[in-house]
C-alpha cells in the first residue's frame, strides 16, 4: 500500500499483530519499507498509514487515540528516506474540533530499532530498558492538555544517534505528514510546538534551528529543549570512563552509521574486545546498555588512546558538524537544565544557550539545583506544559533571562501540575481513557517559579 504516483495520498490500515505477541521490530516489519520511487515525494509526504493499539511498557493497554505514518523525510546529506512517526489524539477527540500540535521528540539515546517509539509504544513490544517507554506518560499530559502530538523516530529507521542535522528534518516531516493526515483533523494553519529532553531535546534543538529554512510554512511558536546535550564532544570525553560511558559508546555506534569514514577510523583504532561490544550496542536497549558499559575507558582499548583519536582528522571534523547552536531558531525557547547535572554539564548547556542569545534568539533558561538528570524530566513537566500553553494561547512572553532556582518543582501550579500528572499516571497503570480535560488557561508564572531565586546574566 505504498504511494508513488500521489504525493499527497495515503492508505491506511489497521495494525492486526496479536496482542499476546510482540509486534515485528521495524527491520522485519514491511510498513516501514520505503516505496520505490521515494525521491518523487515531496517532504513530509505520507507513504501509508495505520492504526495501532500502545501499551504502558509494552503491557497495559492504553486507551489512546493512535496512528502510524510512513513519510518521506532526507538524512543529513539530503538523501531521500522514510522515517516512522507516531501520531495521537486525546481519547474520544472530536477530530473537527481545532487543536494544537506537539512534536514530541523522544530521548530514545540507542541505535537498537527496538528503542524507536514507533516499536517501544506499541502493545507487547518487548524494549525493558527504552526510555521512551518511560517518556509515554509526559506525552500523556500533552494529550490530557487537548493537544494532538506527533512523536517522530527522529534517529531514522537506521539508528544514526548522533548525526547533525537529520533529526530536525525527520522531526519537522513528521509535522508536515501530522498535519495532512486526516484523521487527526489538523491543518496548515495549525500552531505546533517542538518539546524534548536530552537526546530528544538535542534533536529538538536540531528542529528549531533547522525550521525556518527547512520548513518556512510551518507555524512553529515555541520549542522546548531540556538539557540539550549542548556540546556533544564535550559530552562523549566527559562520560568516558564513568558510570554514563555506555551513552559514550551507543553515541559513537550511531555515528559510525552516519559518518562511514569515522567507521573505518575506528576499526583501524579499537581493539577487538571494544568493537565486539559496540556490535552488541546494536541490539541492546539504553538501560542495560549502560550497565554494561559502566567505568570503560577507551584508552584501554584504542592505539594512541581517546586524545590520539579526537585529534584525528575525521573525528575532529564530525565533531564540529554535530554540535548544535550555530544557527539562530525562529521561535522562542524554553530550556531546562540541572546545574549538578550527573550526565550533561551545566556548562555545556550554558555555552549553548549563550550562542543563541547572542544570536538574537528569545531563550528563557531555568537552571535547577536540586534536580539530577532523569528526574528534572518528570520535575519540569508542568513548568513545560505551562509554557507551552502560553504559547499556544499567544501569551505575553517573561523577558530573556537565565534564572537559577532552588527546583522547578517549588510553585502551588507545579505542585497542582504533578498532582494532576501522578493521577494520569495511574489511569495508564489501570488502562482508563486519557481525555482531554478541562481546560481552565491562567497567565503562566513560569516567571515565579521559587521564592529564593537567582539571576545569571539577565537577557536584554
Amino acid at each position: 500500500m505504498s504511494v508513488a504516483a500521489d504525493p499527497t495520498a495515503f492508505a491506511t490500515h489497521a495494525d492486526h499483530t496479536p496482542s499476546a505477541t510482540a509486534p515485528l521490530l521495524p527491520e522485519e516489519d514491511p510498513f516501514y519499507l520505503p516505496p520505490a520511487m521515494i525521491g518523487q515525494l515531496r517532504p513530509g509526504a505520507v507513504v501509508r498509514a495505520r492504526e495501532v493499539e500502545l501499551a504502558l511498557f509494552g503491557r497495559v493497554a492504553q486507551k489512546i487515540s493512535a496512528w502510524q505514518l510512513l513519510y518521506r523525510t532526507c538524512d543529513l546529506d539530503d538523501t531521500p528516506e522514510v522515517a516512522v512517526t507516531t501520531v495521537l489524539l486525546p481519547w474520544g477527540a472530536d477530530p473537527t474540533a481545532a487543536r494544537p500540535l506537539v512534536s514530541f521528540q523522544c530521548a530514545i539515546d540507542a541505535v537498537a530499532s527496538k528503542c524507536l517509539p514507533s516499536y517501544a509504544f506499541r502493545r507487547g513490544a518487548r524494549a525493558a530498558g527504552a526510555i521512551p517507554q518511560l517518556e509515554l506518560p509526559l506525552i500523556a499530559g500533552a494529550l490530557a492538555s487537548g493537544w494532538a502530538v506527533s512523536v517522530p523516530d527522529h534517529e531514522g529507521t537506521g539508528g544514526q544517534f548522533g548525526a547533525a542535522r537529520e533529526p530536525g528534518y525527520r522531526a519537522l516531516d513528521g509535522i508536515r505528514a501530522a498535519l495532512a493526515f486526516e484523521p487527526l483533523g489538523l491543518g496548515t494553519s495549525t500552531p505546533v510546538a517542538l518539546w524534548g529532553y536530552s537526546g530528544g531535546g538535542l534533536a529538538t534543538a536540531w528542529a528549531a534551528e533547522l525550521a525556518g529554512e527547512y520548513a518556512p510554512e510551518l507555524d512553529i511558536v515555541g520549542a522546548v529543549a531540556g538539557s540539550p546535550v549542548g556540546d556533544p564532544a564535550a559530552a562523549f570525553v566527559r562520560m568516558n570512563g564513568g558510570l554514563f560511558a555506555g551513552f559514550a559508546a551507543v553515541f559513537t555506534a550511531g555515528l559510525c552509521r552516519a559518518y562511514p569514514e569515522l567507521d573505518r577510523l575506528l576499526r583501524s583504532r579499537l581493539d577487538a574486545d571494544y568493537l565486539r561490544l559496540m556490535a552488541a550496542a546494536e541490539s541492546t536497549t539504553t538501560f542495560p546498555l549502560l550497565y554494561r558499559f559502566a567505568r570503560r575507558n577507551l584508552d584501554d582499548h584504542c592505539t594512541g588512546g581517546l586524545a590520539g583519536l579526537l585529534d584525528a582528522p575525521e573525528l575532529q571534523r564530525i565533531l564540529a558538524d554535530i554540535r548544535p547552536g550555530d544557527r539562530a531558531p525562529a521561535m522562542p525557547l524554553l530550556v531546562l537544565q540541572g546545574v549538578y547535572d550527573e550526565v550533561i554539564a551545566v556548562a555545556d548547556v550554558d555555552a549553548h544557550v549563550d550562542r543563541y542569545v547572542a544570536a538574537g534568539v528569545h531563550v528563557r533558561y531555568l537552571r535547577d539545583r536540586l534536580s539530577t538528570h532523569l528526574p528534572l524530566q518528570f520535575i519540569g513537566a508542568p513548568v513545560i506544559i505551562d509554557w507551552l500553553s502560553d504559547r499556544f494561547g499567544n501569551r505575553a512572553l517573561a523577558p530573556n533571562a537565565v534564572e537559577t532556582v532552588w527546583s522547578v518543582a517549588f510553585s502551588k501550579r507545579a505542585v497542582s501540575g504533578h498532582l494532576r500528572l501522578a493521577l494520569l499516571s495511574a489511569r495508564m497503570l489501570f488502562g482508563l481513557p486519557i481525555r482531554q480535560r478541562r481546560q481552565v488557561n491562567p497567565p503562566s508564572d513560569v516567571h515565579r517559579l521559587s521564592l529564593r531565586s537567582t539571576l545569571r546574566n539577565p537577557l536584554s
